[in-house]
C-alpha cells in the first residue's frame, strides 16, 4: 500500500508539480471557503465532469500558500484496484505512518470516488470523531450518497460540480471576444450549446468521449450496481429521456413504450437522475400538485443531448443550459390552465425562457404577469443570467 499512496501523493517527498487543467473560480472558491468549516465535504456531480481536478487544484494551492505541509495532505482514489482490501481507516494509518503524523496532528483526506468503499460514512464518521481530520470526499453516485449521508447528519457540505458555463467554456478553448467583435459571440454561443460543458470534449471535441462516458454510467453505475440485466431497455429509456428534455414526462407513457411496468420505469428514471445525467424539476404549487404532477426533465449537459438527438430545437436547448445554471435554487416549474412557466425560485422569481426574440404566447403572458413573484425575468440570451 505505501507504494501506491507515494504514486498518489508525489509531494511528499519531491516538488509541487502544476496541475493538469483549468481552473474554475467558482468552485474553487466554494471548496476553498469551505476547507475550515469542521463538516466533511462531498463533492458530487456526473462523471468526468472535473471532481478530481478541482480536488488536486485544492491541494496545489493549500501546499503553495502554506495552508497544510505537503506531508498533512493525503489524496487517494478509492476505487483503485489495488486499494479495494483496503479500508479507508487502514488507508488513513498508512498514511500518518508513512509521514510520521500522530493522531493530534490534523491531516486533510481528500477521497477520490469514496463510495467504492462499503460502509464508508461508518467510517468517515470514526474518523471524524477519533482523529484530527479534514475530509474531503468525491462521489458520482446521489443515491449511495443518499441512502448513507444519515450517519453524518448535520456534519457534512455538499459541493455539486455542474458543467462549464460559457464564459468558462470561452476560457476553456482560449478564445477571447473583443469588443469590436461581440457579433461573433452568438455564433460561439451556439457552438457551446452544441458542444456542451464536459471540460475534456470542450477541448477535444471527440464525440466518442461523450458516448464512453455514457456508457460508462450506464454500465458500471446503473446496470452493475443496480441489477439491471437487460442495458439495451436502459439505453433505449435514456434516449427517450433525452427526446423529452425540457418537456413534462410521462412515466406511463414511457413505461407502454419499452413495454415496462409504471413502477420500473420510475425505478429507472430515478437511477439515471441519481448519477447525474438527468435532472428533474417538480411542479410549484399545493402537496398534492407537486408530487402528482409530472416532472420535468433536463438533461445533465447539452453537449450529452446533441449527441443522442442531434442540434436542432435552439430554444429547448437554451432552456436546458439555464436550468443548469438555476439548478443551485431549486427551481420549480409552473402550470396552470394548460399554460406553463418554466422557473419559478423560492424566493419567488418567475422566470421564462425565450431564446432571443421568440415572443411570449398570450396565455403564457397573462400568466406571466399575474401570477404572485416578487421578479419577474425573460431571459434572452447568457448575458441575461448574470
Amino acid at each position: 500500500m505505501e507504494t501506491v499512496l507515494h504514486r498518489y501523493n508525489p509531494w511528499w517527498s519531491g516538488p509541487l508539480q502544476d496541475v493538469p487543467g483549468i481552473a474554475r473560480p467558482s468552485a474553487d472558491s466554494e471548496l476553498e471557503r469551505q476547507l475550515s468549516n469542521p463538516q466533511v465535504i462531498f463533492i458530487t456531480g456526473l462523471r468526468r465532469i472535473g471532481k478530481t481536478t478541482l480536488m488536486k487544484m485544492a491541494i496545489h494551492r493549500m501546499i503553495r500558500d502554506s495552508v497544510a505541509e505537503s506531508r498533512q495532505i493525503l489524496y487517494v482514489s478509492l476505487d483503485d484496484y489495488q486499494l479495494q482490501k483496503n479500508s479507508i481507516i487502514d488507508i488513513v494509518e498508512e498514511f500518518r505512518k508513512i509521514n510520521k503524523l500522530k493522531f493530534t496532528e490534523l491531516v486533510y483526506l481528500f477521497l477520490d470516488e469514496v463510495t467504492y468503499k462499503d460502509e464508508y460514512e461508518l467510517q468517515l464518521k470514526t474518523l471524524t470523531d477519533s482523529q484530527r481530520v479534514k475530509i474531503i470526499a468525491s462521489a458520482s453516485s446521489a443515491s449511495l450518497l443518499k441512502s448513507k449521508k444519515a450517519y453524518l447528519t448535520g456534519r457534512h457540505f455538499d459541493i455539486e460540480v455542474s458543467p462549464l458555463t460559457f464564459t468558462e467554456y470561452l476560457d476553456f478553448k482560449k478564445i477571447s471576444i473583443a469588443p469590436a467583435d461581440s457579433g461573433l459571440k452568438e455564433n460561439y454561443f451556439e457552438d457551446f450549446l452544441k458542444t456542451g460543458g464536459i471540460p475534456a470534449y470542450v477541448l477535444s471535441g471527440n464525440p466518442d468521449y461523450l458516448r464512453e462516458l455514457v456508457d460508462d454510467i450506464i454500465y458500471k453505475d446503473i446496470a452493475a450496481n443496480q441489477q439491471v440485466r437487460d442495458v439495451r431497455i436502459l439505453k433505449d429509456f435514456f434516449l427517450l429521456l433525452m427526446e423529452r428534455a425540457g418537456k413534462q414526462f410521462s412515466v406511463n407513457k414511457i413505461a407502454n413504450v419499452l413495454q415496462l411496468s409504471p413502477d420500473t420505469a420510475r425505478r429507472y428514471l430515478e437511477m439515471f437522475a441519481d448519477t447525474y445525467l438527468i435532472h428533474l424539476v417538480r411542479r410549484h404549487g399545493k402537496t398534492n400538485e407537486r408530487i402528482l404532477s409530472p416532472k420535468k426533465i433536463y438533461a445533465a449537459d447539452t453537449g450529452i443531448r446533441c449527441l443522442f438527438t442531434g442540434f436542432r430545437d435552439k430554444g429547448s436547448l437554451f432552456e436546458n443550459y439555464v436550468y443548469l445554471r438555476l439548478r443551485k435554487y431549486d427551481p420549480e416549474y409552473i402550470y396552470e390552465n394548460k399554460t406553463e412557466i418554466d422557473f419559478y425560485l423560492p424566493d419567488k422569481t418567475l422566470i421564462e425562457v425565450k431564446y432571443h426574440v421568440e415572443p411570449l404566447s398570450p396565455a403564457q403572458e397573462k400568466l406571466f404577469n399575474s401570477y404572485a413573484a416578487t421578479d419577474r425575468r425573460i431571459i434572452r440570451r447568457d448575458e441575461d443570467l448574470l
